[in-house]
């Protein structure tokens, strides 16, 4: 049989070897190169977010920047085509805006409108007929039809300014009925 010693050192034994069994888990070093690990990964994957959302902050602007440029070509280009259509004829001894007139100056109207900082100043002009001071005053009524007309439609008045020059700057040159016409006008110049 076993002797009491041996019987003791057996049972000790069979407590370490139980323990040491029981003492499955990572050790220290294993838990901390772990811990390290997953903060690499996290700093990583914020990282990445970081990155993406950089990204699409730039795809954004780059996106906005190409927006404004195509409005402001698309303004210019509007602009541009009302240059061209800047002059409103009146009848003889008239300052009243013919209704040929209003759709073309709707459209000036709302180019103003849309674009704020654009100033305008709407220049009267009268033909031959009559005195130097009637054409001036005639030339001023014309320049304010158009003006009440832009009002009417929303432009703002910061954005407009009459000026008028009677007969002194006539459009052609002539005593025709042709050039009489083509001087009876109010035109609308961008600034």
């Amino acid at each position: 049989m076993l002797t009491n010693n041996k019987f003791r050192t057996l049972l000790i034994a069979l407590a370490a070897t139980s323990l040491m069994a029981c003492q499955t888990g990572p050790s220290d070093s294993e838990l901390e190169a772990e811990k390290n690990a997953q903060a690499e990964a996290a700093q990583e994957q914020a990282q990445q977010e970081q990155a993406r959302a950089e990204a699409e902050r730039v795809r954004v602007e780059a996106a906005k920047a190409e927006q404004m440029q195509r409005a402001q070509e698309m303004a210019e280009e509007m602009k541009n085509e009302l240059v061209n259509q800047n002059v409103i004829y009146f009848d003889f001894d008239r300052s009243t805006i013919k209704s040929d007139f209003a759709s073309v100056l709707r459209k000036h109207a709302e180019y103003l409108v849309k674009n704020p900082s654009q100033v305008v100043v709407i220049e009267g002009h009268a033909d031959q007929r009559g005195t130097p001071e009637y054409n001036i005053a005639l030339g001023e009524r014309r320049g304010k039809a158009v003006e009440n007309f832009f009002l009417t439609e929303g432009v703002s008045a910061s954005q407009l300014s009459v000026v008028s020059f009677g007969e002194e700057k006539p459009a052609v040159m002539g005593a025709s009925e042709y050039a009489m016409a083509q001087n009876r006008r109010a035109v609308v110049v961008y600034q």
